[in-house]
């Protein structure tokens, strides 16, 4: 190891932050990616998504195809901004840079570390909730006492495996693909006597808005919601790494776990309406309650280590969002401020919220479109780019990326408004937040309590228009910022 590798890694810690990887480090492959985002999507949380789909009053069948849908082509976004990784050496943040300019990307950059706060706090959560029910089962304590140490465990472990960084990760996360992967299979077996087909063919079908709606949910709570920290992995790869290989991986490694549990949740959650009401409040403890005594421990820790890899992998790269705003700290510094945030979230939900999903459904659409908004844009600037970043540039704004891109900043702004205008907010318990769906009325689609209300088509609406602008405004001065 060199001595600038050995300064970048201290009793095994990874101390890189968002400066430019060395060419002697990058030696992952793309098949490499695999295990990352297999093990943060393996969690049975996926499951629980069978609930919220079904919730917007559709069939299993239409549930099914907008789960496949879902969740492949969001992934298939991921896997295009994961190339700005291979391409700058950078987290994804920074690569950002080249669309946003060094300082104007703070816009997306800050929504970008909000999400990932939310993301990581609501599979602290899950795994939290998880934890009091199964001690309920078997019998235990499982008041707030436990609750709060469950807190307080679940937050400390998420931030000592940020903290480890890049290395350690990945090496935790080859184990836990084969331990979670494994017990998930059982847990599958055994619950398989839960499903009762009759009753989940006698679902009746929806509106095809409703199924729109459920399709932009999966969308962003599945790849949507891990766009923005896709490159983080990526930046490791090798020079050589071909682009395509690099959006399969990342494809396949994220969307084979969810296709598989989400279809699994629908047949659970309608074949039982009591449990799909179990999941609104407690998404991964009420699919304990059809499992035998006996299997209840392996099932709670399997369930927590795989809502840990999640967040893990979230809290690491809000670190790196967090040091690409300005803050000058070590890496391991900013995951700990993240973790501090992600346990006061944690507290407040589970201790103050009426149930869970209320506040994780207004946080996905709310988010959701902003960052489906910087989605298009920075895929629009990928495919435009026919060169690598100049690496020294994402840091310079007086380089070849400016301080500012009016034209990315005012685009990003302009299609969120018209985003929020087309997505509505109106679950129990977030009125606060209960402000959105203005342009549903003026648009001749029926108003906020019209049958285009929850498809929160404002999320795939600021993806394209975000997508769309980009490529037709931007498209010359890519090509002068590649001209040098």
């Amino acid at each position: 190891m060199s001595a600038s590798e050995s300064t970048r890694r201290s009793a095994g810690i990874e101390m890189t932050g968002i400066e430019i990887i060395e060419e002697s480090e990058r030696t992952a492959r793309p098949r490499n990616l695999f295990l990352p985002w297999f093990a943060s999507n393996i969690s049975v949380f996926g499951m629980s998504y069978g609930a919220f789909v079904l919730g917007f009053g559709i069939s299993f069948w239409q549930a099914t195809v907008a789960t496949l849908l879902g969740v492949v082509v969001s992934f298939i976004f991921c896997g295009v901004i994961a190339i700005a990784g291979k391409r700058g050496s950078a987290p994804t943040m920074v690569a950002s840079r080249a669309a946003f300019g060094v300082q104007g990307n703070k816009v997306p950059g800050i929504i970008s570390w909000i999400t990932s706060i939310g993301w990581e706090t609501s599979l602290a959560i899950s795994a939290v909730l998880a934890t009091a029910t199964v001690f309920s089962r078997l019998g235990w304590s499982s008041g707030t006492t436990v609750k709060v140490i469950a807190a307080i465990v679940v937050a400390l472990l998420i931030v000592l495996g940020a903290v480890a960084g890049y290395h350690i990760i990945m090496r935790m996360q080859s184990v836990l693909t084969w331990v979670t992967g494994i017990v998930t299979i059982i847990y599958l077996v055994m619950a398989v006597r839960a499903i009762h087909w009759d009753a989940v063919a006698a679902i009746p079908s929806g509106p095809w808005q409703s199924v729109v709606g459920a399709l932009t949910m999966v969308m962003t709570g599945m790849g949507l919601g891990w766009v923005n920290i896709a490159a983080d992995w990526s930046r490791y790869q090798s020079r050589e790494a071909r682009g395509g290989s690099i959006v399969f991986w990342n494809t396949f490694g994220g969307s084979l776990g969810p296709v598989f549990l989400i279809t699994f949740g629908l047949l659970l959650v309608g074949s039982s309406k009591n449990l799909s009401e179990a999941v609104q409040v407690d998404p991964v403890g009420a699919l304990a309650t059809i499992l035998p005594t006996w299997f209840l421990v392996p099932f709670l820790v399997v369930a927590v280590l795989s809502l840990l890899s999640g967040a893990i992998n979230g809290i690491y790269s809000s670190g790196l969002t967090l040091l690409s705003l300005g803050i000058r700290i070590p890496r391991p510094a900013a995951s700990l401020i993240d973790g501090v945030i992600l346990t006061v979230g944690t507290i407040y939900v589970v201790f103050l919220a009426p149930n869970f999903i209320s506040p994780f459904q207004s946080f996905l659409v709310t988010l959701g479109v902003p960052l489906a908004a910087w989605a298009g844009i920075m895929m629009s600037d990928i495919a435009l780019r026919r060169r690598a970043y100049d690496d020294a540039d994402l840091f310079r704004p007086e380089g070849r990326y400016g301080a500012v891109d009016w034209v990315s900043l005012i685009t990003l702004v302009v299609v969120t408004a018209i985003g929020w205008g087309l997505v509505i907010n109106q679950y129990p318990g977030v009125g606060w937040n209960d402000w959105q769906g203005y342009l549903l009325g003026p648009l001749g689609l029926g108003g906020r309590e019209g049958s285009w209300a929850w498809a929160n088509i404002g999320v795939i609406a600021a993806l394209v228009l975000g997508f769309l602008v980009t490529f037709l405004a931007r498209r010359s001065r890519v090509r002068h910022q590649e001209s040098f």
